[in-house]
């Protein structure tokens, strides 16, 4: 079963890692903001520690962002309880330690992993 995160345990996570201290894959990939997955980057290399999904929740669909801000935004809120996050599993680099946010998007034709640097600055 996977680890249920509240806040102050994702904020943990956040702080528990250096962006300085990437490896040469983590460091191929460039997403302060959501990004989908590139073609190329090896998932296996990051492992699941925890989701900031909850069980029997109502579904929220909003988003938790200021004016002219979009869920691409670098700046974006990292906020848990509106959407993307709250439907976001918490990865960690078997390498190096990285941190991030992956959630799927799924459209009417089509389904894009998405993935997102776990930054404590943001984190609201």
């Amino acid at each position: 079963m996977m680890k249920n995160l509240n806040r102050d345990e994702l904020l943990s996570l956040a702080k528990s890692f250096d962006p300085k201290d990437k490896c040469p894959d983590c460091l191929s990939l460039s997403c302060e903001g959501w990004e989908s997955i590139p073609g190329g980057f090896m998932t296996n290399s990051l492992e699941c520690v925890g989701t900031l999904r909850v069980e029997d929740a109502p579904e929220c669909w909003e988003e938790d962002l200021l004016k002219g801000m979009t869920i691409w935004s670098t700046d974006a809120p990292i906020s848990t309880a509106f959407h993307p996050y709250n439907k976001s599993d918490v990865f960690e680099c078997k390498h190096c330690g990285a941190k991030y946010l992956r959630y799927t998007e799924c459209g009417g034709y089509y389904v894009d992993e998405r993935i997102r640097e776990l930054n404590a600055k943001l984190i609201s």
